[in-house]
C-alpha cells in the first residue's frame, strides 16, 4: 500500500518527547507573566535574528494584533497584500485601522514595491509586507520608502523563520516582525508566536506587550498587581516555549534539508511558474502554478500526495469585498497549488511528487 504524503509533516524525536515530559512533572505548565521556558526561549530567538527585544505569544495572529496595537493606526491606513492569510487584515481592523491592499510581484508573490509607493495617501500609517512561503520581500526599497514617508514596517514572517535577507535574520530590519510557529511552520509547537522588536523605542513597546499579553497586568508584586489599559490572553505556555527552544536548535538543519528539496523540484518540474530558488528563502511553502487546478489536485491526491492552496486572496471575501483590480493576485490565487517540502520526505517521496506534478500539470 502506497504511503500517503503529507503536504506538511511536524519533524521532531526523542528530545522533544524529553522536554514535554519535564514540563509535565514539574506541573509548572504556564504562566502570564512570562517566565521559566518562555523567558529563556524569547532570549534565545532574539539572538537568533539579532533583534532589540523578542515578546513570546501564543500565536501568528496574536503578534500581529498585539504589534500593531503598539502604533495608533485608528483611522489609519495600513498597505498589505491581498495574498496571505486573512490574520493579516483581520490584525488591522481589530486596531481600528483600514486594510489597503496591493498586487504582488508575479515571480516571487510578495508585496510589490512599485504598488506600495503608488498607494501611500496621506492617511497611510504603516506596511505590512508578507514575506510569502518564507521568500523575503525587499526589505531594502521597503524600508527606504518607508522612511521617506515616515511610515511604520511591521512584517507578516509567520512562514518566514529562518530566512534571511542580505545575511540578516528576518527579525532583524522592521519596527516589528510577527511569527508563527504554528504546528505547519519551520519551527513549530502546539500553538505560539512571537514579535521581534527593532523600533527605538523597544523597551517600551516590550513592557507595553508584556502587559497585553496577560490582559494589560502590570506592577505584580505577590498577588497584588494594577491594569492600566485593555490585555489579552497571549500568552505563550511551557510547552510550546520548550518544544520551540528544542526546534531552534535544530531549524538551520531543517531549512537546509527544504532548500535542497527546492533545488531537486527546481532542476526537475517542467512548470514555468514556481517559487524563485534562493538561498536566502526559508521554504515554508513550495508553490506552483498549474492551469486545471481542480483537476491536477484530485489527480495528486489520487496518488498519495497532499497538497493546498495558499491562499484565497483577502479582497475577494465577504468580510473585505473591494472592487479593486490586483490582477496578478487574482490570476496566481487561482492556480496556486503548495507542494510538500519537508524534511520528512524520503527521496523516493520526492521523486513520486516530481513524476506526478510533471504528468498531471501538462
Amino acid at each position: 500500500m502506497q504511503r500517503k504524503i503529507k503536504l506538511f509533516d511536524p519533524i521532531f524525536d526523542s528530545k522533544e518527547e524529553e522536554a514535554l515530559k519535564n514540563v509535565l512533572w514539574s506541573r509548572y505548565w504556564a504562566s502570564g507573566s512570562g517566565v521559566g521556558a518562555v523567558s529563556k526561549f524569547e532570549n534565545k530567538f532574539q539572538k537568533y535574528v539579532g533583534s532589540d527585544s523578542c515578546v513570546a505569544v501564543n500565536s501568528g495572529t496574536a503578534a500581529l494584533h498585539l504589534a500593531l496595537s503598539n502604533y495608533n493606526i485608528k483611522n489609519k491606513e495600513v498597505i498589505l497584500p491581498s495574498l496571505s492569510f486573512v490574520s493579516t487584515a483581520h490584525a488591522i481592523i481589530m486596531n481600528g485601522g483600514k486594510p489597503i491592499f496591493v498586487d504582488v510581484d508575479p515571480k516571487t508573490l510578495c508585496l510589490d514595491v512599485e504598488q506600495l509607493s503608488k498607494s501611500i495617501t496621506k492617511k497611510t500609517k504603516a506596511v505590512l509586507p508578507v514575506h510569502f512561503g518564507g521568500y523575503p520581500c525587499d526589505m531594502d526599497k521597503i524600508i527606504q520608502i518607508s522612511n521617506e514617508n515616515n511610515l511604520i514596517v511591521i512584517e507578516d514572517a509567520a512562514h518566514a523563520v529562518g530566512t534571511t535577507y542580505k545575511k540578516k535574520q528576518i527579525g532583524s530590519h522592521g519596527d516589528a516582525v510577527c511569527f508563527s510557529f504554528h504546528p505547519v511552520k519551520n519551527l513549530a509547537m502546539p500553538g505560539g508566536g512571537l514579535i521581534s522588536i527593532n523600533d527605538k523605542a523597544h523597551k517600551k513597546f516590550t513592557k507595553n506587550l508584556h502587559a497585553k499579553r496577560w490582559c494589560g497586568i502590570t506592577n505584580r508584586k505577590g498577588s497584588i498587581y494594577d491594569v492600566k489599559e485593555l490585555g489579552f490572553n497571549y500568552y505563550m505556555n511551557e510547552f510550546s516555549a520548550s518544544i520551540g527552544l528544542i526546534q531552534l536548535q535544530k531549524l538551520k538543519k531543517m531549512n537546509n534539508i527544504r532548500k535542497n528539496i527546492s533545488k531537486i523540484y527546481h532542476k526537475k518540474l517542467n512548470l514555468e511558474k514556481k517559487i524563485p530558488m534562493n538561498n536566502d528563502c526559508s521554504y515554508h511553502l513550495f508553490w506552483i502554478q498549474v492551469k486545471n487546478r481542480k483537476n491536477f489536485m484530485s489527480n495528486m491526491a489520487k496518488s498519495g500526495i497532499e497538497t493546498g492552496i495558499h491562499y484565497a486572496p483577502i479582497h475577494k471575501m465577504t468580510m473585505y469585498s473591494i472592487a479593486k483590480s490586483l490582477p496578478e493576485t487574482d490570476y496566481a490565487s487561482k492556480n496556486l497549488v503548495s507542494i510538500p517540502c519537508h524534511p520528512n520526505l524520503t527521496s523516493n517521496d520526492i521523486e513520486h511528487i516530481v513524476t506526478n506534478v510533471n504528468k498531471f500539470s501538462e
